[in-house]
């Protein structure tokens, strides 16, 4: 399962490791992933998505039903 969040689309980067002699090796910047669920009140339903941090201040923010919308428009709920 890929680390992606359903609400902004997140997913991990590439970086390097730096040590105190400057030496640089890969790594990789993972996203602060959730499992979470959420009451959808449109469709009186619970749906379960993966969302970063950052993706759970974008749905208390704008709402969950606008959040979900914006990402669909994106394409991130199918990740």
């Amino acid at each position: 399962m890929a680390k992606i969040c359903q609400i902004t689309g997140k997913r991990a980067g590439v970086g390097n490791h730096v040590s105190h002699s400057n030496r640089r090796t890969k790594r990789r910047f993972n996203v602060n992933l959730f499992r979470k669920k959420f009451y959808w009140v449109e469709e009186d339903c619970w749906i379960s998505l993966r969302v970063s941090a950052s993706g759970l201040r974008t749905i208390n923010k704008i709402g969950l039903d606008a959040a979900l919308k914006k990402a669909a428009e994106k394409g991130y709920l199918n990740a």
